[in-house]
């Protein structure tokens, strides 16, 4: 497994592997550009948890995502207090592959 200081490497690193698109949080699933993906249309290949030193609000996950259709991106969330809220389904998805 590839080891990243940052966030910021953890991001480049990803898209120099190809996982060029970035993705976002919806209500009930994950977007890119025009296209939406809920939960059973993607898979979590790779992820990486950042803590703050001393800030709880600098605590970051990213994850290395690839949807059914061969899209591959990287989604940047927050966690515990700053977590963006999810539904159940995509939070139970990233949540089981944060182990």
């Amino acid at each position: 497994m590839i080891v990243y200081e940052t966030v910021s490497q953890a991001v480049k690193g990803l898209k120099e592997r190809g996982f060029s698109v970035d993705f976002n949080l919806a209500e009930n699933c994950i977007v890119c550009h025009e296209d939406k993906f809920n939960s059973e249309e993607f898979e979590i290949t790779e992820i990486y948890r950042f803590e703050g030193n001393s800030d709880p609000s600098d605590e970051a996950v990213v994850y290395a995502i690839e949807s059914v259709t061969g899209i591959k991106g990287v989604l940047v969330n927050g966690y515990g207090i700053s977590a963006d809220p999810l539904t159940s389904a995509i939070a139970k998805k990233l949540s089981i592959h944060k182990g």
